[in-house]
């Protein structure tokens, strides 16, 4: 698939998924969506990927859905509500979920605003850096009347609790980076000048490392843990015997007892 509304590059095992609307603010239209779910599959089937930086272009991350010059709400004979959930079920779930089951790390570098939708995709990454100038807005409730989607409601109550997640949700306040950071949403908040060196330094460390065992963290951290301890447990010795037979754990042993550094095949 050639890409038109984001950049997609591989570079030393590390695809570069760059958002591409700057004078749209990214907004995410049909082309985008589509675009974005493409992109994940192509990195789900790419064995020499072993890490992800999402970022974007201009001076926003992603306003959110484009409500103005949408291709969403043009099938005639339905009612706006039935294009909305059609809309979802057939584009935006499918896109958000392929990004979120990727087996390699994501790392998400945000610039300017997170708005809405685009706060959502933002926060399907497994490490968030955010520019100082950054800010997250949950504008569903506030600005559409509507409730907010693309997973936000599952993972911002996870991240920062359910009384943080139902202020951001009914009042639509912007939540300033060095904020979110303090509240547990993402992962750091840095100087904008150092927002892409220091995503691409993570981008570059995590592509280094074994890639097996960072694909078992995304399993246990994106499923809901096990309500007894023994049950969790459980799952602990299953997949760290799996991952005691991966050439990555051969090599950490030896690099261990050779008190060297290892070298990671991501096998």
């Amino acid at each position: 698939m050639e890409f038109t509304a984001l950049r997609f590059e591989e570079r030393e095992r590390i695809a570069y998924v760059t958002l591409n609307r700057p004078e749209r603010l990214n907004a995410l239209n049909g082309e985008l969506v589509d675009e974005l779910r493409a992109a994940a599959e192509r990195i789900e089937s790419g064995a020499a990927i072993r890490a992800v930086l999402l970022s974007a272009s201009g001076r926003a991350f992603s306003s959110g859905a484009d409500l103005v010059r949408d291709d969403f709400f043009d099938t005639p004979g339905r009612t706006l509500g039935e294009l909305v959930g059609a809309s979802m079920r057939e584009r935006f779930n499918p896109m958000v979920s392929a990004w979120y089951h990727l087996p390699v790390p994501v790392v998400v570098a945000v610039n300017g605003i997170a708005a809405g939708a685009g706060m959502s995709l933002a926060l399907v990454g497994d490490i968030v850096l955010a520019a100082r100038s950054a800010t997250f807005v949950q504008l569903f409730a506030p600005k559409l009347g509507l409730m907010p989607d693309l997973g936000a409601s599952f993972h911002v109550p996870r991240l920062v609790g359910a009384a943080r997640a139902k202020g951001l949700a009914l009042l639509g306040d912007p939540l300033p980076a060095a904020e979110a950071e303090r509240w547990g949403l993402i992962w750091r908040c840095v100087e904008d000048a150092e927002l892409m060196p220091q995503a691409e330094s993570l981008a570059r460390r995590l592509a280094e490392g074994p890639t097996q065992a960072f694909k078992r963290i995304k399993q246990v951290f994106n499923e809901q843990p096990a309500e007894r301890l023994p049950d969790q447990l459980a799952l602990e010795a299953s997949l760290q015997e799996e991952l005691g037979n991966t050439k990555d754990f051969a090599e950490g042993v030896q690099a261990f007892r050779g008190k060297r550094a290892p070298r990671f095949s991501g096998e």
